[in-house]
């Protein structure tokens, strides 16, 4: 009903589970899926699982509870485009699908902060691995990740670095490459990994 209200987004379909939810998505292509972490017959970590690989998906956003949902790190590293929060209020929520629709990624500054604290410290390999991957980073794409990792959106990001949004966006697009990375919130473990965030 939130979504229908929107006269710029067209719902295309709604499945009862997890198993539903594939079928639709193949038969239906939609460019944005809500996903429930939490679902019957298969879950909203299977279904990304299921989804992942070669070929062209939809950018998938999670819901969760988050403080009691212990896998949605584990759904943000599978290439969620991003989260909400079940108690998201209807406008954010409408925003959140046109952002994710547009590119963007849904980080709350606020939610960061505890994504990246629930990582606890990174296991040895990942130092390295993380590391590595910065020290290929100019010094300006460094500055961009570290405010990727904060929580930052591209608008903020400009005004703070002083430079065009565009220029941001292509930051971020090379940044994706350089650090392995599928979003926004893997480019902020990575850089949580290297050690850039204080």
């Amino acid at each position: 009903m939130i979504l229908r209200d929107d006269p710029a987004i067209e719902v295309v379909g709604e499945a009862a589970d997890g198993v539903q939810g594939i079928e639709l998505i193949a038969r239906l292509a939609p460019d944005v899926v809500l996903l429930d972490i939490r679902m019957p017959r298969l879950d909203g970590l299977e279904v990304l699982a299921r989804l992942a690989g070669p070929g062209v998906r939809p950018k998938m956003i999670v819901l969760t509870t988050f403080d009691a949902d212990d896998y949605v790190v584990r759904a943000l590293r599978s290439g969620a485009s991003g989260f909400l929060l079940k108690h998201t209020p209807p406008a954010g929520i409408v925003d959140a699908v046109h952002k994710v629709a547009a590119g963007d990624h849904m980080l709350s500054p606020s939610v960061t902060t505890q994504l990246i604290t629930r990582l606890g410290a990174p296991d040895s390999d990942r130092v390295v691995a993380a590391l590595a991957a910065v020290a290929t980073l100019t010094d300006r794409e460094r500055e961009v990740a570290v405010a990727v990792g904060e929580g930052k959106v591209n608008a903020q990001i400009a005004e703070e670095l002083f430079m065009s949004v565009a220029t941001v966006k292509a930051h971020v697009s090379r940044l994706l490459g350089k650090l392995d990375a599928d979003n926004r919130v893997q480019i902020a473990i990575r850089v949580h990994d290297a050690g850039l965030l204080t």
